[in-house]
């Protein structure tokens, strides 16, 4: 079970990523993970959630909004065992 929650700072980010239009899928759905776990410890990010923020984590063209969303959400992932 998860501890974590989405700071103020990361889900304003990820509030400014879901509204864009100009953002990607990988981005939003990144987004929407940190998004939901804002006030939720029990939450945790999925399997496919964590795949997109990694993948927005290394995409240089991506913003800073999206990359402190997808930065969260991936701080918020079930470890592998």
């Amino acid at each position: 079970m998860a501890t974590k929650t989405t700071g103020a700072k990361a889900a304003t980010a990820a509030s400014k990523v879901l509204s864009s239009k100009d953002t990607g899928a990988a981005s939003k759905t990144a987004a929407a993970s940190a998004l939901t776990q804002t006030s939720s410890p029990k939450e945790t990010t999925s399997a496919r959630a964590a795949t997109a923020a990694s993948k927005v984590l290394r995409d240089g063209r991506t913003s800073a909004a999206s990359k402190t969303a997808a930065g969260s959400a991936l701080s918020q992932a079930k470890g592998k065992k």
